[in-house]
């Protein structure tokens, strides 16, 4: 059977040529009596592969389950074996057919059959892999849109052939020339380089916080080295997959220098501030700062660019870390110093001033976070009021008072119970309203 394709386009030609081909191979498999003793010889592997794994696997389920709880590496391993035991089956599959496809080629000298058929189970494999144990979204995007269709090319034999034609086709850019096949494979690879880069920068982060023998400031620049590293070694790896030699890039890397030198100096200013600051240990995660305007809030995150800070009724600030070089910031570091509160009050004129002094003191003291170092609770006489006698007393706490902390607040209320005790009045503003006859005038 032939058909004149002359007129149609070459995909089309290509498709029935393929289509064709395959026609021509599916005939002789048919006909061929070493192609049917193929198709037993997979049956019967797949057979032995499901009755193997019916039984091999809850064994293994069994034995890869570590105890509730349990957070030992050799029990993160063992998590770790069992989600691939949904892979058992096609694996044993392929594993039969391999030793079934010996038989057959020393038996007939032919094993296409069966060869196919081991390239399916790898199919099979790859799918259960994508469906049901890959559970990163970017991977399974990954699985689904490049391993599936690269595993369906090589079950159908195809994949040298569309490999060398994606290798054939060239893209210049300048002076960089590569084939469509590098850049499919740059790509591939490096989604795959920047996820594992990603994921190692989480754990080695995650493990260099809990070094809580190390100061935050050390812990903070030991988590950007180690992501610089990370991301700097990924490119290079990416570069030399791509056969992209790095001299081509001298081009590219003047030219984000320009852009460095005008348009990016804030960008460069504020990530060399944060390594300062880093350095410096003037400002670090859990850290309540108060800003040059006003602004103040406890430090919960720093980035290359800038710190974030969160505000007691819940907002988030973010600041440049050039601010932080440039500008006055308070730090009042609640990281277990001692801070002072002033919290004033009045008394009557009537009171005898003398005994204030014994009576609130020992009275702010009793409060259970006032210290006695460095200072006891101190009350001093602050002036002459228009109504009463001032008197501010000054005591020292660690941490801030707000958020959960209500310093002040409770301090006003032993205060006051303590001047009630003593009878001791709490004046208000009196005024006197004279009144004048206009016709006495």
């Amino acid at each position: 059977m032939e058909w004149d394709l002359t007129g149609q386009p070459e995909i089309v030609q290509r498709v029935v040529e393929y289509a064709l081909q395959g026609w021509e191979i599916a005939q002789g498999w048919l006909l061929s009596p070493a192609a049917w003793s193929q198709f037993a010889l997979l049956a019967a592997a797949f057979a032995l592969a499901w009755l193997v794994s019916r039984r091999a696997g809850p064994v293994l389920t069994r034995w890869l389950t570590p105890k509730e709880g349990a957070t030992s590496v050799l029990a993160t391993a063992r998590r770790f074996l069992l989600i691939f035991v949904p892979l058992l089956l096609p694996l044993l599959a392929w594993l039969f057919t391999g030793i079934g496809e010996q038989v057959t080629r020393s038996l007939f000298g032919s094993g296409a059959v069966i060869a196919f058929g081991k390239r399916v189970f790898l199919f099979i494999a790859a799918r259960i892999l994508v469906r049901e144990i890959i559970s990163d979204p970017f991977l399974k995007v990954l699985g689904k849109y490049i391993l599936l269709p690269i595993m369906a090319l090589y079950a159908l034999g195809i994949l040298d052939d569309a490999t060398a034609r994606l290798n054939d086709m060239t893209i210049s850019l300048g002076n960089i020339s590569f084939s469509v096949m590098a850049l499919i494979r740059g790509l591939i690879a490096g989604s795959i380089l920047f996820w594992l880069g990603r994921w190692s920068n989480d754990q080695t982060g995650s493990y260099i916080q809990k070094q809580e023998e190390m100061p935050p400031a050390t812990r903070q620049l030991a988590a950007k080295a180690a992501e610089l590293t990370i991301f700097g070694l990924a490119f290079l790896l990416l570069m030399n997959i791509m056969g992209i030699p790095l001299t081509s890039l001298a081009v590219l890397g003047g030219a984000i220098g320009v852009g460095l030198g005008f348009g990016l100096q804030k960008i460069a200013s504020n990530y060399i501030s944060g390594v300062i600051l880093l350095l410096e240990g003037q400002a670090t995660v859990g850290d309540y700062v108060e800003l040059d305007n006003g602004e103040s809030g406890t430090i919960v995150k720093t980035t290359a660019r800038a710190m974030i800070l969160e505000t007691f009724d819940g907002r988030w600030i973010v600041v440049p870390n050039e601010d932080f070089i440039t500008t006055r910031v308070i730090n009042y570091s609640d990281q277990g110093s001692a801070n002072r509160y002033t919290v004033s009050f009045s008394v009557s004129y009537k009171a005898d001033i003398n005994q204030i002094p014994g009576i609130v003191g020992p009275a702010v003291a009793k409060h259970p976070a006032v210290l006695q170092e460095p200072e006891p609770p101190d009350v001093e006489l602050a002036g002459f009021g228009e109504s009463g006698v001032d008197f501010d007393v000054e005591f020292w706490v660690n941490g801030l008072d707000d958020g959960k902390n209500k310093y002040t607040s409770e301090v006003r209320f032993l205060i006051w119970n303590a001047l009630k005790d003593n009878n001791i009045e709490i004046p208000y503003p009196h005024r006197v309203v004279e009144m004048r006859d206009p016709a006495a005038s």
